[in-house]
């Protein structure tokens, strides 16, 4: 019930749309199946954190995009809260798992654009991050290695008014 009074007087997100294209990127099932991205919550909880972290990284790029930044990250936050309250975790201890996954999102963001900027490292920080350091299988990670970088170019390549019209490639 209170989930409706949520929705009735929750902030409007002007990133909504972009943040709905980020999930259902995600949730792609070649990530799964070819990329050998554990199909788990954690899996999925990373996969959602690497397609956000290379918009971001693109949208960071943009000019007049801090707001627009600011509301993406308010709607993942909204939807972790929801998220964490459908698996039952409960106000008392809601804040320090929020505060955790704003670490795990800083972090990423920080590997992910570390490694594209520089064109090298990606196969290290997604083995640590997305396969949390357990070893994919034979060719997963080279697929999921080549498939972010292509990813990542597409991403670069839109214009930040599709970006943020939640156009992604």
């Amino acid at each position: 019930m209170f989930s409706v009074f949520r929705a009735l007087f929750r902030p409007s997100f002007p990133a909504a749309s972009l943040y709905l294209a980020v999930v259902a990127k995600a949730r792609e099932p070649d990530w799964y199946r070819l990329g050998g991205v554990p199909d788990t919550v954690d899996g999925r909880f990373d996969m959602v954190l690497l397609i956000y972290a290379l918009v971001h990284r693109a949208l960071e790029r943009g000019d007049r995009t801090q707001g627009f930044l600011v509301n993406l990250t308010e709607r993942f936050v909204d939807d972790m809260d929801e998220s964490l309250r459908e698996m039952g975790i409960g106000d008392m201890v809601l804040g320090k798992h929020i505060g955790r996954i704003m670490g795990a999102l800083g972090g990423r963001l920080a590997a992910y654009r570390t490694a594209l900027d520089q064109g090298e490292g990606l196969a290290v920080a997604l083995s640590r991050n997305l396969y949390r350091g357990a070893a994919p299988t034979v060719g997963a990670l080279d697929w999921t290695v080549n498939e972010v970088t292509r990813l990542a170019a597409a991403i670069d390549a839109l214009t930040i008014t599709d970006l943020k019209s939640g156009h992604l490639p």
